[in-house]
């Protein structure tokens, strides 16, 4: 058994209160108990959010204290708090969950050994730490004996702020604390913000340590060849990457580092919104006891879920361990990438279906991140809405945009590989006139990619964009590759290119870019 001390060392202690390490059955039959969730027909813990059904950016803060070796990069995403703000509300969680049952959870970020670091969640909710469990690295039983947390979630949803004492924006809070180790979540009980918030301590501490921390999926081929998927929510990651003809090393976070590729986690966090059987059957068979799912509407008396239900929100979720998934790599690491593809959900339908990049412009779409966000990915969002999310993830980031960009660039050059840009969004019009991209259509053109077939087919130049289309494509009708051929009105597809082409330029203006990566961008005069 762990040393409780750490325990008391927090002010928490260990008494009759605190519930530490429980298995996975042991936390499902106290979560039915204590009322936070109900098993769904197919085993799954099911459990609703409430007010937030997804990440509240606007409520994350980041502490600042002068002198710190962490050179944060201060904004409207990495927004400052007081030391004193943060201890205030501290003290409101820990007295909380002191005299509260709480549950306690002990593991790790990082498949790799060497960048490894050791965690702890301390959670209000039963199924709050079920689902940490099941994302993070779980601990053998000789790890946790000498386990020794660098970072500690306390999560405390009923706990919520007040703006006008507090130094917050709402009653919600997220506020990391990169000198004490800790993380404090109040005010919201949609559980990502526990996983975003580890993945946010990882991209400020990896960078020191020559490690590139990204927001994207991982799976490996049969020859060892890697490929990379980078994209907000909603995109394709964890979808396009559970590939049954190849191994996944992990669905959402990873570090690069001069030994290859490695998970930052031990599980999966995918949409389910209209989840069916036959488009993706390795996240419908992994949908069973152990799996968390949040906010998907269940039949009260069958308890079967209805994955087409929007009722609390499309950003329906199920969160499992990687190795429901049949072909996961375990432990999660990986050799050098040989492919990236680069996600985007184009509202405006103007991006082809999928491009080649040559260096600097992985580097200009990198750090432009275009997509739209979907609905319910963040509080508020309740259709796509176009948006620039700095290196595919905006709201993670603590260091300047180009510390990650310049690391993604030297690594592409040093190990030639080869990037492409996919439009999983749509397609013959924009949103409400156009549709989405066929998935299937998708799913070949990024296995074509990935294999190699698409190096010796001939290309043609967009010629706003400068974006490398294919012409043909194993398995894909040729007419589909074009953007600008599935519009009905062609000059109206030429007005929306160079509208798109504006904001890209407009949002460029953000970075000091080198000049072949500015000269990698969309060519248009306003």
């Amino acid at each position: 058994m762990l040393d409780t001390r750490e325990l008391e060392a927090l002010g928490i202690g260990s008494g009759e209160h605190a519930f530490v390490d429980l298995s996975p059955a042991e936390l499902v039959e106290h979560a039915i108990r204590r009322g936070e969730a109900v098993l769904t027909s197919d085993g799954a813990l099911t459990a609703t959010t409430g007010q937030y059904t997804g990440r509240s950016p606007k409520d994350k803060f980041v502490v600042q204290h002068p002198g710190s070796r962490f050179e944060i990069h201060w904004g409207k995403i990495n927004q400052p708090i007081s030391p004193e703000n943060y201890q205030r509300l501290k003290r409101k969680v820990l007295t909380y969950l002191s005299e509260h049952d709480h549950y306690v959870f002990h593991g790790f970020a990082g498949a790799d050994p060497e960048y490894r670091m050791p965690l702890r969640v301390v959670s209000e909710y039963a199924w709050h730490s079920l689902f940490v469990h099941q994302l993070f690295l779980r601990p053998t039983i000789a790890e946790l004996a000498a386990h020794h947390p660098e970072f500690t979630i306390l999560s405390a949803p009923s706990i919520q702020a007040d703006p006008a004492v507090d130094g917050t924006n709402s009653e919600a809070f997220v506020v990391l604390d990169f000198e004490e180790g800790v993380i404090l979540i109040g005010g919201t009980e949609y559980a990502g913000e526990m996983k975003k918030s580890i993945f946010t301590v990882l991209s400020t501490r990896l960078p020191y340590t020559d490690v590139l921390p990204m927001h994207c999926s991982a799976n490996v081929g049969a020859q060892g060849d890697v490929a990379l998927f980078f994209g907000l929510s909603g995109t394709g990651k964890t979808t396009l990457s559970a590939d049954p003809a190849r191994k996944l090393i992990g669905d959402d976070e990873h570090g690069w580092s001069d030994r290859g590729i490695f998970n930052f986690e031990g599980g999966c966090y995918a949409k389910c919104i209209n989840l069916s059987q036959a488009a993706e059957p390795q996240i419908w068979d992994a949908i069973r006891f152990g799996t968390v799912l949040e906010n998907v509407v269940i039949d009260e008396v069958t308890r079967a879920p209805n994955y087409a239900s929007q009722k609390y929100t499309e950003n329906t979720r199920a969160a499992y361990p990687v190795e429901f998934i049949p072909n996961a790599v375990i432990p999660g690491v990986g050799g050098q990438p040989t492919t990236i593809v680069f996600l985007t959900a184009d509202a405006s339908g103007v991006l082809p279906p999928i491009s080649r990049l040559n260096q600097a412009q992985a580097m200009y779409h990198f750090l432009a991140g275009y997509t739209s966000k979907l609905a319910g990915t963040e509080r508020g969002v309740t259709e796509p809405s176009p948006t620039f999310s700095t290196c595919f993830g905006e709201p993670f980031w603590t260091l300047a945009p180009m510390v990650y960009a310049r690391m993604l660039g030297e690594r592409i050059e040093r190990h030639n590989v080869q990037v492409f840009l996919v439009n999983t969004g749509w397609t013959g019009g924009p949103y409400g006139q156009g549709k989405r991209m066929n998935l299937a259509y998708t799913r070949t053109m990024v296995q074509a990619a990935i294999a190699g077939q698409l190096k010796d087919v001939s290309y043609e130049t967009h010629p706003v964009f400068g974006l490398q289309m294919p012409t043909s494509c194993p398995g894909v009708p040729s007419e589909v590759l074009n953007p600008r051929s599935t519009w009905a009105d062609k000059a109206r597809y030429d007005e929306q290119a160079k509208t798109l082409a504006l904001k890209f330029q407009e949002n460029a203006k953000r970075f000091d870019l080198d000049p072949e990566v500015l000269a990698a961008g969309p060519k248009v005069s306003g």
